[in-house]
């Protein structure tokens, strides 16, 4: 049996995760190894940013470490806010969220760096300057009023549809477009988004950085 070259700390939810989210192994080229983290709900992790659940996260990666991954990451761009906290205490390579790409966003770039996220209403300037990116321009917009991506994926109260989804996605990538015309690239915060990076592509030729680049890079410096 080969040794999982990635390791996936998951949010413990239940929505259906196309290929292209993290949550399914399918989504990329190497072995991976997941590790669910009882009770942190969607709930506590983004609305709440629940500091308690740090130390259960660092078992899990913990537990990853052990079974050989060679890096780490999470299922919830919200979880850059406890980036550093649960980096220390491993030794191998850990990226808590697609944000950390930001500065090397800006730098390639340097432009303004559009971030959609799952919620506008609770990513705030903690989350960024977690990843060093409190300091780069930054313009965002969400998903808050998208009833689709919110009703399956914040709040888990209908099953995912992903047309509605796409739909909405494009919707929102269009509003931001459209308010911030010196955004130079777009970063989606959210693991549940990557699914829908060839629906923002047909709005848009910006490149778009997600979980699955930043994954991916690390995985390839191996």
């Amino acid at each position: 049996m080969l040794t999982p070259q990635l390791g996936i700390i998951m949010l413990d939810t239940n929505f259906c995760r196309p290929k292209g989210d993290i949550g399914n192994p399918e989504t990329f080229s190497f072995s991976v190894e997941y590790e669910v983290v009882k009770k942190a709900t969607i709930e506590r992790v983004v609305k709440i940013a629940d500091s308690t659940l740090i130390e259960p996260f660092i078992q899990a990666a913990k537990r990853l470490e052990y079974k050989g991954v060679k890096a780490i990451t999470t299922s919830c761009g919200f979880l850059s806010l406890f980036q550093q906290e649960i980096q220390r205490q491993l030794t191998v390579p850990f990226f808590s969220s697609s944000l950390i790409q930001i500065p090397l966003v800006y730098n390639l770039t340097r432009g303004t760096v559009g971030v959609l996220t799952a919620s506008k209403s609770n990513l705030t300037n903690k989350h960024f300057s977690a990843v060093n990116a409190h300091q780069i321009p930054i313009v965002m917009e969400g998903m808050d009023d998208m009833s689709a991506f919110t009703t399956a994926i914040v709040d888990e109260t209908h099953p995912l549809d992903r047309n509605a989804v796409a739909l909405e996605m494009k919707q929102v990538v269009l509003r931001l477009l459209e308010n911030n015309h010196d955004i130079r690239a777009i970063v989606l915060e959210c693991t549940n988004m990557p699914p829908y990076r060839s629906i923002i592509k047909e709005v848009t030729a910006l490149p778009i950085f997600d979980i699955n680049t930043l994954t991916n890079y690390v995985i390839d410096s191996f």
